[in-house]
């Protein structure tokens, strides 16, 4: 699946990559992608919760040839994960944005793009192919709302992900103790950083500097600095119920609500016209009591009873967590860091190599639990360990 070759006996494990990754990624950038919010106990919340979560291998099957593929909104995956929205990827590396669309398209796995990431989505939607999903953070302007919808169709985004669990800008002190500030103002304190990392900087030099390619239309001034002003000032903080139904009235495809942790508001979703619900906390970096998202999720499936799928995201590292959240309910998975880790660490096919990783491994943890079929995963009685 992966075009890197050559590092899979040295990279074992997404970890691995993230040592990697932050050797060849300037401090500003590292930190805007690493960090959470508060304490980062929720960050971490996410991946001990994970691991706390046991399944109950079964013996004596024969001889097994699992089938990690799986269906979604009538596309066939080749896996059950996908990449997650990340903002300013090109910033963290540069061309991250047509580096992860086209891996979409060739691992066969759904690629989220941001509203905020900073590739025009007329460029991204193409390369991604039936594996694009465009995730929107609600305009308050409800004329730039429907202008980003028909443009993100007419680039071939068939899935529409509303980003609802970003009411306000979060505080991330970790950023602001190491002074990082998005955009990062270009100082001699940046200038070093970035020549400290010669890989990113010849990226750069090839890719040109970020920008918020989507967003520069609705900017008289389009500089990052201008747009990161009209992303805080016209971006998010207006989501509701209203919103959410008049956003699905005007999607013609399916549309998922990501963000949800209580079961009520999963309901209501579907009861607006959302097609799926996102279980997820934003990786840690909205609000640092948020419990972890793996924690949410047998409730919302519970509620929600199979009528629409359930997704979840929330620290997922490995194909054994893609396996835990598959077998405590969830229809599929998404991964955010991870594959900007793969990036960050070995280049333009750093993310196919994490998506050939998680591939090796789920299909080896279906091997020791006894499955073929992802969905016999729930039959293996998950359960959380004492913590």
């Amino acid at each position: 699946m992966s075009s890197v070759r050559g590092p899979s006996l040295r990279y074992q494990t997404v970890d691995d990559l993230r040592r990697r990754a932050r050797r060849r990624t300037p401090l500003f950038a590292w930190e805007y992608l690493d960090s959470g919010e508060g304490d980062e106990r929720a960050s971490a919340r996410n991946i001990e919760s994970l691991q706390r979560v046991l399944l109950m291998p079964r013996f004596l099957k024969g001889e097994l040839e699992p089938d990690v593929g799986t269906e979604l909104f009538g596309v066939r995956c080749s896996l059950p994960v996908g990449i997650a929205p990340v903002g300013l990827t090109g910033l963290i590396w540069p061309g991250a944005d047509i580096a992860l669309a086209e891996t979409a398209a060739r691992c066969r796995i759904p690629y989220v793009a941001s509203t905020v990431n900073t590739a025009d989505i007329s460029d991204v939607g193409p390369r991604a192919g039936d594996m694009g999903w465009f995730q929107l953070y609600p305009p308050r302007d409800v004329a730039v709302r429907e202008d980003l919808l028909g443009r993100a169709q007419q680039a071939g985004f068939h899935i529409l992900v509303v980003t609802a669990d970003v009411p306000a800008r979060a505080r991330r002190e970790r950023q602001t103790r190491k002074r990082v500030s998005m955009p990062p103002r270009i100082t001699p304190r940046h200038v070093t950083q970035a020549a400290l990392r010669p890989a990113w900087t010849l990226g750069l030099l090839r890719n040109g500097l970020p920008r918020f390619h989507t967003l520069e239309r609705y900017v008289d001034r389009a500089t990052l600095r201008e747009l990161a002003g009209f992303v805080g000032a016209s971006l998010g903080g207006t989501l509701s119920w209203d919103y959410l139904a008049e956003t699905c009235e005007l999607w013609p495809g399916p549309v998922v609500v990501k963000g949800i942790l209580h079961p009520d508001d999963a309901e209501r979703c579907i009861d607006s016209g959302a097609n799926a619900v996102v279980v997820s906390n934003h990786g840690g970096r909205q609000l640092d009591a948020a419990p972890a998202a793996i924690e949410a999720l047998s409730p919302i499936v519970e509620r929600i009873g199979g009528r629409v799928p359930v997704l979840f995201d929330g620290g997922v590292r490995s194909g054994l967590d893609i396996a835990r959240a598959l077998a405590l309910g969830a229809d599929f998975t998404l991964a955010g860091r991870a594959f900007m880790y793969g990036l960050c660490a070995l280049g333009a096919g750093g993310a196919g190599f994490v998506a050939s990783m998680f591939e090796q491994q789920l299909t080896t943890v279906m091997h020791q639990l006894g499955c073929e079929r992802l969905d016999q995963l729930g039959d293996r009685d998950p359960r959380f360990a004492s913590a």
